[in-house]
């Protein structure tokens, strides 16, 4: 199936790429803001709504919006949406969090606090998304716990990608960009009816680039770009109450991964540290986004792939009642090697091969009875993951500990987890009068996890090293020797500290998440609510290298509740959209990535922060001076703390209680403002300008205010410009992003003897040219 799906997607990028296509034309903004609460229709609580009506926090915007601003993925995403973060792990796995709910864990199989769909369809591991935002009709962002509607893991909030459908016209769009580092991104679709009430719309996208990382130790780069995309989606209308509708879509990634900025050198066993004199000696990288270091002649690159079949039937039982059935099946296959440590040695060096696949299926009942709309459905979801890996610091401080005379210690961990997740659901919206609505709804949810892992030696001398270091572990308690570890086995020790076989169990658990709410219409066109809802994040296994069994102890589900005030109101004539919400979240049991202690002292694991809590607040102004011309203004704060006792160790070893302490990637304030302008300079053309700019403050990459740990403030501007026909038809613009090339990163990590940085994206400029048939 890969190979056939690998072989159509070249063939398609092949066809269309000298053609410079896109997915849908984009437009110049026709005067609407980001958040155009009057005019946007969204399916935030799982039925066409206007987004002015909608009673919590939603960032949504068009497929057109998107393009101009050139946001191609979650990353991106979060330039516009404010409360909305993005980590990159430095593992090839994402993080997002929004409004300071996130889970920070690098394995594949790490369970999101932000769930990601298309078209409802979930997208249940954060590296399936890399290809979402593709060929889009819109992009809704909801804020706090949606577990009664999406389920559990949701505390933070869902993305929900919706893809431009088929028309039953005939039509056809293609984009094309060419920018700095020859990066070509080239976008088509086409649209149409192959039968009386069945059409289609097939997009493909292709993108490749040369590296935008350099090296300052020699004369190489890293960074390139290899992608291809394709969706193919049909929408038959089998009868009057029957309507059918296929999505395939999926991705192949082959471009590289990121490397590390070099910050610091911080010793893993720090006797040992004049053993590793070309890492302590080792140039610290310039404070500029392009510079970096890895290992040469190394391909530290990606060769991932995806697919996806979701097949949804929406039949109206009768003229107020309709049966949805939603199924989707995904699959992804990764392989990809990583450079952990920022230099050209290899004190940290990751190869990952990873599959999941993911099945679900939802058959819900929606009902319009006079005042009242009622939502019942269940739910089942099967997920997969496998997960091997090869850890590599063949010259770390690690090698004088455990293998002093080879210098080659290699772990292979591994981790394989099934997720069994069951639920039941129901929402009902009441209407008392015109005034008045009321909310209220539930989910109960059983989530059954199977899980094997441990790590294995990579080689005969880590085994013998690790056999060494566990037998004076052993004398020391009094207890005799063990010989040198299997290599099919697992270098971890029980509670006896004798050898422990492969690591497998079962972690079950259930929830019921709810939510309750009521707004008020005082005014046409205003709206008032207040929500109060609880969600949860299931449990998790981590997959790592561990040698106690404590270390894979599963971690128990985290909770959420969160109460929301809000409003929406538009003014003047609709010369001006305002928005704003406060909100508080209590968290139990938040999970972390943290240590635990063992008799082999403080390891690393997966551990539940007992209390803490995050409070905020966010507003947006959107105005419309004149025909054409929307300017954009949005703000969230986020006041997050640990406000129970929590004993644990910084990322470098420091014991702490981190009572009082911030949440990490968690800045207090972020700030966001767009402007864009389209006027006529002609009876034939138009002209379009835009500009968006988002800051966000300071805040640390981990717990105890570690400076090394630190992350500044930054802001990020874009620039775009540009002419097309007053028809909307087609369009040519110049672009500029991070214009002033700030310097900013994304993540910063101790990993076994450095601290390293992972720089954002520098200036990039380039033209763009838009036709829509």
């Amino acid at each position: 199936m890969m190979k056939m799906l690998k072989t159509a997607l070249y063939l398609a990028g092949a066809a269309i790429l000298p053609h410079a296509a896109h997915g849908q034309a984009a437009p110049a903004d026709q005067g609407n803001g980001l958040n155009s609460v009057s005019d946007i229709v969204v399916t935030a609580q799982k039925r066409a709504q206007s987004l002015s009506t909608v009673p919590m926090s939603v960032t949504a915007l068009t497929g057109e919006q998107l393009a101009a601003r050139g946001i191609n993925d979650v990353q991106d995403l979060a330039k516009v949406t404010p409360g909305l973060n993005f980590v990159q792990s430095g593992s090839g796995v994402p993080v997002y969090s929004l409004r300071g709910v996130g889970f920070y864990d690098t394995a594949v199989g790490a369970r999101p606090t932000v769930s990601v769909y298309v078209d409802e369809a979930p997208l249940p591991f954060s590296v399936m998304t890399t290809g979402a935002a593709f060929d889009l009709e819109r992009v809704e962002v909801l804020k706090g716990p949606q577990g009664t509607l999406f389920g559990q893991n949701a505390t933070g909030g869902a993305i929900n990608y919706i893809a431009a459908k088929p028309r039953d016209e005939l039509g056809a769009g293609v984009t094309a960009s060419f920018a700095r580092f020859n990066t070509l991104d080239a976008q088509g679709y086409v649209t149409g009816p192959l039968a009386p009430g069945l059409n289609a719309r097939l997009a493909v996208r292709g993108v490749r680039g040369d590296g935008w990382q350099q090296s300052y130790t020699r004369n190489d780069s890293l960074g390139r770009q290899r992608m291809l995309q394709g969706r193919f989606l049909l929408d038959w209308q089998a009868s009057d109450r029957l309507r059918l509708s296929l999505n395939l879509n999926g991705f192949i990634d082959d471009g590289d991964m990121q490397a590390g900025q070099l910050l610091a050198v911080v010793p893993l066993f720090g006797a040992f540290a004049s053993t590793i004199p070309l890492v302590t000696n080792y140039p610290r990288a310039p404070q500029t986004p392009r510079a970096a270091d890895w290992n040469a002649n190394t391909p530290y690159r990606k060769d991932n792939s995806f697919y996806q079949a979701v097949l949804r039937g929406d039949y109206e039982l009768t003229d107020d009642i309709t049966l949805v059935s939603l199924n989707s099946y995904a699959h992804m296959s990764m392989d990809q090697r990583i450079d952990l440590d920022g230099t050209s040695l290899t004190n940290g060096d990751q190869s990952i091969r990873g599959r999941i696949s993911s099945f679900s299926t939802e058959e819900r009942l929606t009902g319009n009875f006079g005042p009242a709309t009622i939502i019942l459905g269940v739910n089942y979801a099967h997920d997969k993951t496998r997960e091997n890996a090869i850890w590599a610091t063949y010259y770390s401080t690690q090698n004088s500990f455990f293998t002093p005379l080879t210098n080659d210690v290699a772990a292979a961990p591994y981790g394989y987890q099934d997720f069994n997740t069951y639920a039941a659901f129901g929402n009902v919206d009441y209407d008392i009068g015109r005034l008045v609505t009321l909310h209220a709804g539930a989910r109960y949810t059983k989530a059954d996890l199977d899980y094997e892992g441990c790590g294995l030696p990579a080689n005969q001398n880590s085994a013998v090293g690790l056999t060494r270091l566990f037998n004076n572990i052993r004398a020391a308690a009094g207890l005799g020797p063990i010989p040198v570890i299997p290599m099919d086995g697992c270098s971890t020790l029980d509670a006896n500290l004798n050898y422990a076989s492969h690591i497998e169990g079962t972690f079950n658990e259930d929830s019921l998440s709810w939510r309750f709410g009521v707004d008020v219409k005082p005014a046409d066109r205003v709206l008032l609510y207040f929500n109060a809802s609880r969600g949860y994040k299931a449990g998790s296994v981590p997959v790592l290298s561990g040698t106690s069994v404590d270390q894979y102890v599963p971690v128990k589900q985290e909770s959420v509740v969160a109460l929301e005030a809000g409003f929406k109101a538009s003014l003047f004539g609709r010369l001006v959209d305002v928005t704003g919400a406060a909100f508080n979240y209590d968290y139990s049991d938040k999970q972390l990535q943290g240590r635990i202690i063992t008799l082999m002292g403080p390891l690393i694991a997966l551990v539940n922060v007992p209390k803490s809590r995050v409070r905020g607040f966010e507003g947006q102004v959107t105005v419309y001076p004149t025909n054409g011309l929307s300017l954009t203004a949005a703000a969230t704060y986020l006041d997050s703390k640990v406000t129970s006792d929590f004993i644990n160790y910084t990322i470098i070893g420091t014991r702490q209680n981190f009572k009082g302490n911030d949440f990490p990637y968690t800045p207090k304030w972020q700030v966001n403002l767009d402007g864009a302008y389209r006027f006529p300079i002609s009876s034939r053309l138009d002209a379009n300008l835009g500009v968006n700019y988002s800051y966000r403050t300071k805040t640390n990459a981990g717990f105890g205010n570690e400076p090394l740990l630190y992350m500044k403030d930054y802001g990020v501007l874009d620039l775009r410009a540009g002419f097309g026909g007053s028809d909307g038809n087609w369009q040519v613009s110049v672009f500029g992003r991070n214009v002033t090339n700030s310097y900013y990163w994304t993540n910063v990590a101790k990993l076994y003897d450095v601290v390293r940085r992972l720089a954002g994206q520098p200036a990039t400029y380039g033209i763009q040219m838009n036709w829509r048939f």
